[in-house]
């Protein structure tokens, strides 16, 4: 007991491993942080703009949580990304909760332990960004709605629309369309309708959502105008499921290698279930885990935008199918094999990232200057392999999950992304702080990179430059900025004045 209450703390700290060491990653952290920046800056924290536009992209719960965090610990990437990590840490917890109390402890341990280590939730839980927020409240909303099902307590309908209503603040109505899309098809291979209307039509639960979800819309609706709803619903919301939108798109078929990557190294596990569907069928809890996650795929399958973590709002339902094969016959030697594979990747990562080099843009080739596999990522990365290799005689399944999760997790966390933030975002930081002790009008010319502006922690934006601007762009674009006084030079990145 005292060994599984240990390895369950690790799992639910396990999102704070490294969180403050990458730099913030452009688009979507930059974005996110660079939104909550401009609150400070304006003195509004009602309303969110990015680069001094109005931004109607995502609700408001991120940016306060972004902002207390902030405003308590001081701007850093760990005080950004501390919304996230203890999002994540519930939703871990929230995880082994569910299925320890449906199933039994070393299930819900196995289930808290993927969602704590799979390679792609490990990035999502430390991105400054709403997703991991809205992977907890999607989850707690699935469970309580399950718990409700199975136990009839009206405590988990309050439950299930309370995280509904928390999730709507923090990414909109995909909050409320998986839990009861879900719902509604488990109850429909029941022809079990009263179920379902009796959940979809609570009222107390609905009064709750409306008190909870619906007074910021109406505020912002009030200030901002009719435009915000526009804004809001139908182009980042509805528009986003018939077409491509900032070059996001995707074939039919996009997400079926995001799953088997993003899993890693537990893929074997969704390789053993997919034999046994029959099987999964037949249990009323694991079909509703694969309605769950079914249904996420399917939706953002044919939706018209398309990026890899919209899938992972459909993980809380998968956990449970995959949790529930570590005690079948195959699952050593299909973790023991997916774990071998993951870490040969890492280690034959390093190969095939010089081997595009010759491929890559002029200003993305001094970028790729920067990238260094140090020592230590080779050491764990080998030790982790043979540890595999080894296990693979005796090794119980329960051992390399737990092995093959955590080695992997660290790699993932410890070094491969502070790694990948070197590269990609080091010269925009330095940028930043560069122009901290500027006093001219700062500017992004031919870059999309709004971390620059937390990092500078003054207003930035996006104009035509004029004589006097300060501009952050890269080298390929100083040819179109004649006059000019280069202050700052890193790896393609120039902070420069414009002088005619």
């Amino acid at each position: 007991m005292i060994g599984f209450r240990l390895l369950l703390a690790v799992l639910v700290l396990f999102p704070f491993l490294a969180l403050g060491t990458a730099p913030l990653f452009d688009l979507d952290e930059g974005a996110f942080t660079a939104s909550t920046m401009e609150m400070f800056l304006r003195g509004d924290f009602l309303s969110s703009h990015l680069l001094g536009e109005p931004r109607y992209d995502k609700p408001i719960l991120i940016y306060w949580l972004q902002a207390a965090s902030v405003s308590l610990l001081g701007s850093s990437e760990f005080s950004w990304r501390l919304p996230s990590a203890l999002a994540s840490s519930l939703w871990i917890l929230a995880t082994h909760g569910f299925v320890a109390r449906v199933r039994d402890q070393r299930t819900g341990l196995a289930a808290a332990l993927i969602v704590a280590t799979a390679a792609g939730l490990t990035i999502i839980t430390r991105a400054a960004t709403a997703d991991a927020l809205l992977n907890l409240f999607v989850a707690v909303a699935g469970y309580a709605s399950w718990l409700w099902l199975r136990e009839r307590e009206r405590r988990w309908l309050y439950a299930a629309w309370l995280a509904m209503a928390l999730g709507f603040l923090t990414k909109g109505p995909i909050a409320l369309l998986l839990p009861g899309g879900a719902l509604f098809l488990w109850c429909a291979t029941r022809r079990d309708w009263r179920s379902f209307f009796s959940w979809a039509m609570a009222p107390g639960p609905l009064l709750l959502f409306a008190l909870v979800a619906l007074p910021w819309f109406a505020v912002e609706t009030w200030r901002e105008g009719p435009g915000f709803l526009e804004g809001f619903f139908l182009k980042h919301n509805l528009s986003r499921f018939d077409t491509p939108m900032e070059g996001h798109g995707g074939r039919p078929f996009y997400y079926v290698p995001v799953v088997l990557i993003s899993l890693l190294p537990h893929t074997g596990l969704l390789l053993l279930a997919m034999t046994r569907l029959k099987i999964i069928w037949q249990d009323e809890l694991l079909r509703f885990g694969l309605l769950w996650f079914l249904f996420a795929f399917a939706l953002f399958s044919f939706s018209g935008t398309k990026l890899p973590h919209y899938v992972y709002y459909g993980y809380g339902g998968l956990v449970l199918i995959l949790a529930a094969q570590v005690e079948q016959r195959a699952a050593r030697w299909l973790l023991v094999l997916s774990g071998a594979l993951t870490f040969a990747l890492l280690l034959a990562l390093p190969s095939l990232l010089d081997a595009s080099l010759p491929k890559l843009k002029p200003d993305d080739l001094l970028l790729a200057k920067g990238l260094r596999f140090g020592p230590a990522y080779w050491l764990w990365c080998t030790a982790a392999l043979v540890l595999s290799l080894l296990s693979l005689r005796s090794a119980t399944a329960r051992f390399a999950l737990y092995a093959n999760g955590l080695t992997a997790g660290v790699a993932v966390a410890w070094f491969l992304l502070p790694i990948a933030g070197q590269v990609q975002q080091e010269p925009v930081k330095q940028a930043g702080l560069f122009a901290r002790h500027l006093t001219e009008p700062l500017l992004l010319y031919g870059v999309n990179t709004p971390s620059f502006q937390t990092y500078v922690g003054r207003q930035v934006g996006k104009r035509p430059p004029r004589a006097g601007d300060v501009i952050l762009t890269r080298e390929s674009s100083l040819a179109a900025l004649p006059g000019n006084e280069v202050l700052f030079r890193s790896r393609g990145y120039v902070l420069t004045r414009v002088k005619e």
